[in-house]
């Protein structure tokens, strides 16, 4: 019974680890779209690619629901609270890349041991990056934890209404 918690340490953590793991596939795929299209977009590629990893470690390890039995139902509802948290993060990306550019200069920070072509790293967008990645972490705790690996009864009442 102490899994059903909404605060549950052992879950946190691990929700912690596996999401820690889907931000740096995040970054780093947002990182290369980065170079061929604009900040937003790029965000949003980069968190569709993580969203494969997610779903996986999370059904694996987070929420300990590799023995549900329920996987066809948790992809669906796992989508649904992507669609959200895709529009979290874009949306808070945005928000706050415009908070911080409005207040402060563009900033760029050179890694020296990166290729010239990767080595350039708008310090504005990835703070409004990290920002935006922080509010959909925190949603998708709460909604992986109580709707995604939790028996709801939604899923088998939107599989009626479809038929």
């Amino acid at each position: 019974m102490a899994n059903s918690k909404l605060l549950n340490r052992k879950d946190i953590i691990a929700y912690f680890l596996v999401a820690g793991t889907g931000a740096v596939v995040q970054i780093i795929a947002g990182s290369l779209f980065r170079n061929y299209m604009g900040a937003a977009e790029s965000v949003a590629l980069g968190y569709l690619v993580s969203f494969v990893v997610g779903f996986t470690l999370t059904k694996l390890f987070a929420f300990d629901a590799r023995k549900s039995q329920q996987t066809r139902r948790e992809m669906v509802k796992f989508g649904m609270v992507a669609v959200l948290s895709l529009g979290i993060t874009v949306s808070g990306f945005q928000l706050m890349l415009n908070l911080i550019n409005a207040r402060f200069p563009e900033y760029h920070f050179q890694v020296p041991f990166f290729s010239k072509r990767y080595r350039d790293i708008n310090v504005n967008e990835f703070s409004a990056l990290l920002f935006a990645m922080g509010c959909s972490f925190v949603a998708n705790y709460i909604l992986h934890k109580t709707f995604t690996f939790k028996s709801t009864g939604f899923y088998d009442r939107i599989k009626a209404y479809i038929r």
